[in-house]
């Protein structure tokens, strides 16, 4: 397929918030590893921004006062979650288990026969973990 100037080429960023925003910056990055591209206070707005890289993805990490809870269970409509490209399944489960992340049971898409996990963020934002 021949692309086009007007055409969508990838993903550029998705953008989090969260409830505790020093907690929820120590997952991503410390605890899953992601970059911190750039971070930056905006008082205006009473608001952490904190760029993060994974992979060629851009994630927005952002804290604003009293943001209401989204719903993640039951799934209802909207984004259901974000699934990570992970090498080695059973070794990021057992990094995450180390730090007392819980995952659920690795499974087989039965469709492309690849490995796969969910876990969830401090907020219970559901991710996945999927084995290329």
């Amino acid at each position: 397929m021949r692309q086009d100037a007007g055409d969508i080429i990838g993903l550029h960023h998705v953008a989090i918030i969260a409830s505790d925003y020093q907690r929820s910056r120590a997952f991503y990055v410390d605890l899953l590893g992601f970059k911190v591209i750039a971070e930056n206070f905006r008082a205006e707005r009473n608001s952490w921004k904190c760029d993060l890289q994974v992979g060629d993805v851009q994630i927005e990490l952002f804290s604003f006062p009293q943001a209401p809870p989204r719903v993640s269970r039951p799934e209802a409509c909207g984004l259901r979650h974000l699934a990570f490209r992970v090498q080695d399944i059973a070794r990021v489960v057992q990094r995450l288990e180390g730090h007392g992340i819980v995952s659920e049971p690795i499974r087989k898409d039965s469709y492309t026969g690849r490995l796969f996990t969910f876990f969830a963020d401090p907020d219970d934002l559901p991710l996945e973990l999927y084995e290329m």
